[in-house]
């Protein structure tokens, strides 16, 4: 072959790998391409419907106020657990993924009542910067009277050179009130906070229950009717929880409740929160019971109690978080020590709309 000959030859060949190549690319892009475009249907498009305009503006999806409700904190240097707890607590709260506009201390605060006690407590709290705190006394915020110069319990020297005065004076001065109970307002909803107002030194008939004078329950009844705003929430704090409805309580309880039941009952939408009873969210016990208002039972930061699984709930610390949004209100029960809400306490309460 001669040389001319050759190179027309190895032309032919290239020509042909070239086309053979070219062929392949062509069917491998049909194919592929198919997969990955979207499917385009070769039916005529439906002309659009009409959308009905709602006649108002649409409800904000976000919370219009969020809160913390911590109970039972029984800070005691003679307990450092109590100690940690509040800590993992308010750890918590500070990195917490969502709006907190305030933290409501729903009584036991400390587990004496003393200087101690109390002292221990800024230590902790001063630790961290925080939305307003609110609080209200427990029966424990009066055990000061227990508690001798030696910081030991001393039931027989009862009350040990101090006084129910006394541990009501330590109260405000704390947090700077000028009265036992008060209320609080944020983003335009309301809380107020029922406060014990005396204990054995000054009635020992009171025992460990909540008594309240005439002059609180005035101005509970005059607050709520001036707070009030049809459609939107009420809040309302306790530390002891109330007896069975039509009764007065007594220790452990909320001692004039029938009177307290009756200041709320010509109002819709209330919310009623009390501690004290330290109970586990998960420990099976009720939570919640609705009444002409909505009564929810707080566990313990402190000090959580689960009566089946007591080893269990010795690391627990526990609260709630509350969300209102225009048309309801969600409580969620909060594990502290590991950061998580709980199934076991999740609630949604729809609102009663205004009378138009």
């Amino acid at each position: 072959m001669s040389r001319r000959a050759f190179i027309r030859w190895l032309l032919a060949i290239g020509a042909a790998l070239v086309g053979i190549s070219a062929f392949f690319s062509q069917m491998v892009k049909k194919r592929f391409m198919a997969e990955d475009q979207p499917v385009v249907s070769s039916a005529s498009p439906e002309p659009a419907q009409a959308v009905a305009q709602p006649s108002a503006e649409p409800l904000p999806t976000g919370p219009l106020m969020s809160y913390f409700i911590l109970s039972d904190l029984h800070v005691t240097v003679g307990d450092p657990q109590t100690v940690k707890k509040l800590r993992q607590a308010l750890d918590d709260i500070t990195h917490f993924d969502g709006p907190v506009d305030a933290i409501m201390l729903t009584g036991d605060l400390t587990d004496t009542g003393t200087e101690r006690d109390y002292k221990e407590l800024r230590t902790i709290v001063s630790e961290y910067k925080l939305p307003p705190v609110h609080a209200n006394m427990g029966n424990h915020d009066y055990y000061t009277i227990w508690i001798n110069k030696a910081n030991s319990w001393d039931q027989a020297a009862v009350p040990n050179g101090k006084s129910d005065e006394v541990s009501r004076e330590q109260f405000k001065k704390f947090f700077g009130y000028k009265t036992l109970y008060n209320d609080f307002t944020t983003k335009g909803h309301s809380i107020l906070l029922l406060s014990q107002e005396a204990y054995v030194q000054e009635k020992p008939e009171v025992g460990e229950g909540a008594w309240y004078s005439d002059e609180q329950l005035a101005w509970f009844k005059e607050r709520v009717k001036a707070l009030y705003q049809p459609g939107r929430p009420l809040f309302v704090m306790t530390h002891q929880p109330l007896p069975p409805n039509g009764t007065d309580g007594g220790s452990h309880q909320l001692i004039r409740a029938i009177q307290f039941r009756e200041t709320l009952k010509p109002y819709k939408n209330v919310f009623v929160f009390c501690g004290h009873r330290h109970q586990d969210f998960q420990n099976g016990t009720p939570h919640y019971v609705q009444e002409t208002f909505h009564y929810f039972h707080n566990a313990s930061v402190g000090r959580t109690l689960n009566r089946a699984y007591q080893q269990e709930a010795k690391n627990k610390s526990q609260g709630i978080y509350v969300q209102v949004f225009a048309d309801k209100v969600v409580v969620r029960g909060r594990e502290f020590s590991n950061r998580t809400f709980l199934d076991e306490a999740n609630w949604s309460i729809d609102l009663q709309k205004a009378q138009a």
